[in-house]
């Protein structure tokens, strides 16, 4: 691959690890509402589905039950304000950022959650100062659609079938081949309980995010 091949990312489950703040928050709404908590390792599988999924598993309702609407806003509220105490980046996340920055390869995140969570959560754990963040609010069609990874392309200056998307849920996969880029399945990531990244048709699939770089390098290497 060229000097200008652009590394994307998704962002909940690859390179920031924010369920325990979600677990919190959800906990505190049961609490409130009278229902038992949940734990962590049961929330987790939800994350990457987004705050729907979140709600529908932990209060076992359906999108059309009475309550679930008023649910969702308070999540979505509850989310926002908070400073995101207990979000970071995976381990070798940040060697991985500074490698590719002293590598000088173009990288940028692509991701389903709103813009109004994602880039003050970026400031947060400090990656801020991404080259390239995409968001809903700058699409007409999120993931799986791949219209994010080939704009995040375009702005970074480079051709999506030089580049590499990484992530930790199927339609990640799908957008990343879809954009007609290489593709690296996250297994540290968010996985729905059963779920298999190994049945998503990946390029390539990590383990840990600490083995990131290393595979990264030698696909950059081996081009």
């Amino acid at each position: 691959m060229s000097p200008q091949s652009a590394i994307l990312f998704d962002l909940d489950g690859t390179l920031l690890d924010t369920a325990r703040d979600f677990h919190g928050i959800i906990n505190r709404m049961l609490a409130q509402h009278g229902r038992p908590s949940i734990s962590y390792d049961s929330l987790r599988t939800q994350v990457s589905n987004g705050a729907r999924a979140m709600v529908r598993h932990a209060f076992e309702l359906e999108q059309d039950h009475p309550e679930f609407a008023a649910l969702h806003q308070q999540l979505l509220d509850d989310y926002a304000g908070t400073d995101y105490p207990d979000s970071c980046a995976f381990s070798g996340i940040e060697e991985l950022v500074d490698w590719l920055e002293a590598s000088k390869h173009p990288w940028g995140i692509v991701t389903n959650k709103p813009e109004r969570f994602t880039r003050p959560l970026l400031q947060q754990v400090g990656l801020g100062h991404c080259q390239c963040i995409i968001c809903p609010e700058q699409v007409k069609q999120t993931k799986p659609d791949p219209e994010g990874l080939v704009l995040a392309c375009e702005i970074l200056g480079s051709r999506p079938e030089d580049s590499i998307y990484v992530g930790d849920h199927i339609r990640d996969i799908e957008a990343g081949r879809a954009a007609g880029m290489k593709t690296i399945a996250a297994a540290w990531g968010y996985l729905n309980e059963g779920e298999s990244c190994s049945d998503w048709n990946a390029d390539y699939i990590c383990a840990q995010a600490e083995d990131l770089r290393p595979l990264l390098h030698s696909i950059l290497q081996a081009h």
